[in-house]
């Protein structure tokens, strides 16, 4: 079972990425998907989560209304769309996995996922 995520890199201030996220080896559509994030120095932090249908999500409050998570489940994807980008956005963001049996339940915390990718780094300049 592997988590590859993909779209990181370097962004100025207001810009925007795209973040991508796949499973490999499992039914996607069984899973719940999260994006997490770790600046140098802190404590890895929740940025937003999807159900496994995709009708639920949650955002971090720092978050809220610039990146948005959405998730296709014919390609196995999920997706972390992120606009105006500000300098305190860059981390490694990761994506993570659990097997969920609720379709529109959403997780919010590390310990509720056991597969995690292997991070891709975001950094926004100002």
């Amino acid at each position: 079972v592997q988590l590859q995520a993909s779209g990181g890199g370097l962004v100025q201030a207001g810009g925007s990425l795209r973040l991508s996220c796949a499973i490999s080896g499992r039914t996607f559509s069984a899973y719940a998907m999260g994006w997490f994030r770790q600046a140098p120095g802190k404590e890895r932090e929740f940025v937003a989560a999807i159900s496994r249908s995709g009708g639920g999500s949650n955002y971090a409050d720092s978050v809220k209304g610039r990146l948005t998570i959405s998730r296709d489940n014919a390609k196995n994807t999920v997706n972390l769309i992120m606009n105006n980008l500000k300098s305190e956005d860059t981390a490694v963001y990761y994506c993570a996995a659990v097997w969920s049996t609720r379709s529109i339940l959403v997780f919010t915390t590390p310990s509720s996922y056991n597969l995690w990718g292997q991070g891709t780094q975001v950094t926004v300049s100002s």
